[in-house]
């Protein structure tokens, strides 16, 4: 057979609109017992799937038996927010995090992998292929790493140098012999910086590289059901939606590029929307507002529920 011009397919990946490519071995996922070591602690919180997919997500070959390589991919999403974090005026906005403010992610990056996926059919010979992007029970950021996209920081996000965190991850299972890349070398240093700002505890300076999702905003705001820990919803600030705060400090996001994808601009009224417009919203309103973004996840009961939250928070009336 033939051997594949791997760096001829990267342009041609590349070309398809993704901002990075790196190639993987198909075998048994990098530092696995860390993960399984996070479950065990009791990390994962509400996302109990994650205990229920431990065993697939040891090795990518339990999704596709014939895979050989794997093709991880980022894609950037950072789009720059010209205002203020705090609210303009008490109960008055509440915070989305960037990577809701335009179209669902899942269906972007979809749709560049399988592209990828009929390119590796139709012109490198591949027989067998499978898409992943987020929902398949896959440890891209381990993966991603070890194909040298970036490294995983103090605050768990995959980092990329050029990119900064501000990306999503996808994968592409093949049947193809590719070379795997290098991983990149691990470049926080003695910086803390996301540990430290951290309202909720989730990161901790202690515990660098470990994230309590129990503890979590993102994880409170968009997978927590009924109510939340009053102790804890005390610390949510004005989040609605994810967070950002450990993204926002760290040094190489300052330097992150805006990305070119037009789905990731943000829509109407997703950049801190009024608390009380959430509140008085009726299903519909919900819908026409939030459809096809990633807010859907949370659903109208669980928007209401954080908005009240955010506003008791901006009005520092806590009892």
């Amino acid at each position: 057979m033939t051997p594949i011009d791997h760096e001829a397919l990267r342009r041609r990946l590349l070309a398809l609109g993704l901002d990075r490519v790196g190639f993987a071995r198909a075998g048994r996922t990098p530092d696995h017992s860390r993960y399984e070591a996070w479950l065990d602690r009791g990390y994962a919180g509400p996302m109990d799937y994650l205990e229920r997919h431990r065993a697939l997500r040891a090795d990518p070959r339990e999704l596709l038996p014939e895979a050989r390589s794997l093709i991880l991919v980022s894609l950037n999403y950072h789009v720059s927010d010209p205002g203020s974090r705090a609210p303009a005026e008490p109960g008055g906005t509440g915070w989305i995090s960037r990577y809701a403010w335009g179209r669902d992610y899942h269906k972007v990056l979809r749709a560049r992998l399988k592209r990828a996926a009929e390119l590796l059919r139709d012109e490198f010979g591949a027989r067998h292929t499978r898409v992943c992007v987020d929902s398949a029970p896959l440890a891209e950021r381990s993966l991603a790493a070890a194909a040298g996209l970036g490294w995983i920081g103090k605050n768990t996000l995959l980092i990329d140098e050029r990119l900064g965190s501000y990306t999503f991850l996808g994968a592409l299972l093949c049947d193809l012999e590719l070379p795997a890349d290098p991983p990149a070398a691990e470049r926080c240093g003695t910086c803390t910086a996301c540990l430290e700002v951290c309202p909720s505890g989730a990161l901790r300076p202690e515990e660098p590289g470990w994230l309590d999702a129990r503890r979590c905003i993102s994880t409170l705001t968009i997978e927590t059901k009924g109510s939340i820990d009053p102790a804890l919803a005390d610390l949510m600030g004005d989040h609605l939606f994810g967070c950002d705060l450990c993204q926002e400090v760290c040094p190489w996001n300052g330097k992150a590029p805006e990305s070119s994808v037009e789905e990731f601009r943000p829509r109407p009224g997703m950049r801190r929307p009024l608390l009380a417009e959430i509140l008085a919203m009726d299903r519909e309103a919900f819908v026409e507002r939030f459809a096809g973004t990633p807010v859907m996840r949370a659903g109208l009961e669980g928007m209401r529920r954080n908005a009240r939250i955010a506003v008791r928070n901006s009005a520092g009336d806590r009892d």
